[in-house]
């Protein structure tokens, strides 16, 4: 095993230092012909030990911004030189505006802004003041998209990115007079004001492009399979209606948790919606889809319902490619059991065989992985929690808290949350908001006194619902 996880590290070793040789030729081969400055290979070198030393680079995500910053040469080296248009009005900012949206990541979109800025000034050549300018409006562009869901979201942003042009331009210019200038404002304000609407309409088509070939997902495409009216979800409410329900009060919880953690809430909470859409291809085998007198389990062997549930993981994952499901929402289907124990049907198969050592609880669990990340690890814990606090008899604000707890602690020591970068911290924290949420859901109600007489005491409808 140690052996192997060498391998695998010298790969990915090699792997990177490739694209980044690769990189390096390709700005240096292009900045010698473009008669533009070679300092610009070495800040690539710069930057990749950067992402390197920080543990954020592998070869995808070194090769997407690596596409991402040629995109921003080729567009900045085309408008120099096939058109005429003021290089104030350069869209440089809506890059980084792209680079958050994809990545959801600060330190990327600071240094795809620093470095764009820096390579449209040294192809435009007007010295230090456009790229500052550049620079401070790809930040704002990069700050003001971060968690942005709606198309006006979007707009603001151009406006912020416009705002904060022309605003560093006016503090870089020391004659305020100037300013005022008819020619300063038509060759300087007017395209700095156009250029934060033009990043916001140039952002909106090319996140969706770049997001399928990213392989990565945005919020705008997270709001549209949040949508029931998805054709999955659909079949989920007609064929597994106790299956919906169960998804829908797991994302409550897992929405909850991951907004008190910091971590992406609306990705968890769509996350939710879909992690177990292969119960729909067998509901009845589901305690949540089953009639309180029936259960299809006790007719078979504990191998068979093993079996049976296990594979619900398996046609999750079929239903979701089929559909044409982001991977990281279909990441959420098998990682939401990660490798843990079937223990109700292991205990069954205990009591039924004769020799309990035939009897192997690896055949048990389910095929995983565990979780890789924080929204995949509370959508784990909001659905084993969901299922034990539901199955109580009494639901009593000490007893479901007892039970959250005690599950939460079980999947630690199982090692379920080993392979996330979930922290003690953050695991008391999610333990605390599925206590408030399921007491919430699961509170005790007044119990109105019965009428009498049919005649006197009589209330109005009105109060009498409430």
């Amino acid at each position: 095993m140690v052996r192997t996880n060498k391998l695998n590290n010298f790969a990915a070793i090699k792997s990177n230092v490739v694209f980044i040789i690769l990189s390096i030729i390709g700005v240096t081969a292009f900045c010698y012909f473009s008669h533009y400055s070679l300092i610009a290979p070495l800040i690539i070198v710069f930057i990749a030990f950067h992402l390197y030393y920080s543990q954020k680079t592998n070869p995808k995500i070194f090769l997407n911004l690596a596409l991402l910053i040629t995109l921003n040469v080729f567009l900045v080296n085309s408008l120099i030189e096939y058109t005429t248009i003021p290089y104030y009005a350069i869209p440089v900012a809506s890059i980084s505006m792209l680079t958050m949206l994809l990545f959801n990541d600060l330190e990327l979109s600071f240094l795809i802004s620093f470095i764009n800025s820096l390579f449209a000034g040294m192809m435009i050549g007007q010295g230090y003041e456009i790229i500052i300018i550049f620079f401070l409006g790809g930040m704002m562009g990069a700050f003001s998209v971060r968690g942005a869901r709606t198309r006006s979201h979007l707009l603001l942003s151009g406006f912020y990115v416009s705002a904060i042009n022309i605003l560093s331009l006016i503090l870089l210019t020391n004659n305020f007079q100037f300013v005022m200038n008819k020619q300063f404002v038509v060759s300087k304000i007017y395209p700095l004001l156009v250029n934060g609407f033009v990043c916001a309409f140039l952002v909106a088509p090319f996140s969706k492009i770049f997001e399928h070939l990213f392989g990565v997902i945005t919020n705008y495409s997270l709001l549209e399979l949040s949508d029931f009216n998805q054709p999955l979800l659909k079949r989920m409410i007609l064929e597994a209606p106790g299956t919906y329900q169960h998804s829908l009060v797991v994302s409550t919880l897992a929405e909850s948790a991951a907004d008190a953690i910091g971590a992406n809430a609306l990705l968890a909470r769509v996350g939710a919606y879909y992690h177990d859409i292969g119960k729909i291809v067998k509901p009845e085998y589901f305690t949540e889809n089953q009639s309180m007198d029936r259960n299809r389990h006790d007719d078979i062997e504990p191998s068979m319902s093993r079996l049976v549930i296990q594979n619900h993981v398996k046609e999750g994952i079929d239903l979701a490619r089929k559909a044409g499901l982001n991977e990281k929402i279909i990441e959420f289907i098998p990682q939401h059991h990660g490798t843990s124990l079937m223990y109700y049907f292991y205990q069954k198969a205990l009591e039924e065989n004769q020799d309990p050592n035939m009897i192997i609880d690896a055949d048990f669990r389910y095929p995983g992985p565990k979780p890789q990340t924080r929204e995949a690890a509370i959508t784990l814990l909001a659905d084993s929690v969901e299922a034990a606090v539901r199955s109580l008899d009494e639901h009593a604000p000490t007893k479901i808290e007892e039970t959250v707890k005690k599950i939460v602690n079980n999947k630690f020591i199982d090692g379920q949350l080993d392979e996330c970068n979930l922290t003690l911290k953050e695991i008391n924290k999610i333990t605390l908001v599925f206590t408030k949420v399921l007491s919430s859901i699961y509170h005790a109600r007044v119990k109105y006194p019965e009428k009498k007489n049919g005649n006197s005491n009589k209330k109005s409808p009105d109060k009498d619902s409430n």
